[in-house]
């Protein structure tokens, strides 16, 4: 049965990952509702959050496909309880619809709206919540001159308390990494190695 997951993968940051990331969505067909990619809470690793509507199986088998990549340093799947998350939207409202038909204080109060920029002909809203919450404000807006509506993709962090850096951490443990660089013996040995 499909349902929504998000879908949190940590990298290193290369150029490239992302269009091979994108492809192993492509290549199965799967539509990606939305998609983010930040820094995270350790240097150097970054964040995708991926958000797609299928079954649980197909889910894994991209987890595994994900994880293939070599930058890719762990790739996990939540579902909609499992985590917390935003979208941010802003919303261009005409500025005298506004003053004319909209009460200013109760489309604050009740939406969760802030006004973010006021001009003489168009007033900006940003309002943070979940796609459904994000909705019915543009169609609260339509009737009174919406000029325009853009939604930022879902940011999301698990429920659990141990967040990734923890697990990097016992993975350290248990496997540590050593310090010491090893140079190639032949480096400076250009004309024995490949002379003919």
């Amino acid at each position: 049965m499909k349902q929504e997951y998000t879908i949190t993968v940590h990298t290193e940051n290369h150029i490239g990952l992302l269009n091979r990331i994108a492809i192993i969505f492509s290549r199965r067909k799967i539509n990606v509702q939305s998609m983010n990619t930040s820094p995270s809470e350790i240097p150097g690793i970054h964040r995708f959050t991926i958000v797609i509507n299928e079954s649980e199986e197909v889910v894994v088998k991209l987890i595994r496909q994900i994880e293939k990549q070599v930058e890719v340093l762990k790739a996990r799947y939540n579902t909609n309880d499992e985590i917390i998350w935003q979208e941010l939207a802003l919303y261009k409202v005409s500025t005298d619809m506004i003053a004319d038909k909209i009460s200013v204080e109760r489309l604050l109060r009740e939406y969760g709206a802030r006004a973010v920029v006021i001009r003489r002909d168009f007033v900006i809203f940003e309002v943070s919540g979940h796609r459904e919450e994000t909705e019915r404000l543009v169609k609260f807006f339509e009737p009174h001159g919406l000029i325009e509506f853009v939604r930022t993709a879902r940011v999301a962090i698990t429920k659990s308390s141990q967040g990734f850096h923890q697990t990097l951490k016992e993975f350290e443990e248990k496997e540590p990494g050593t310090d010491r660089v090893v140079e190639n013996k032949y480096l400076d040995k250009n004309e024995e190695v490949f002379s003919m």
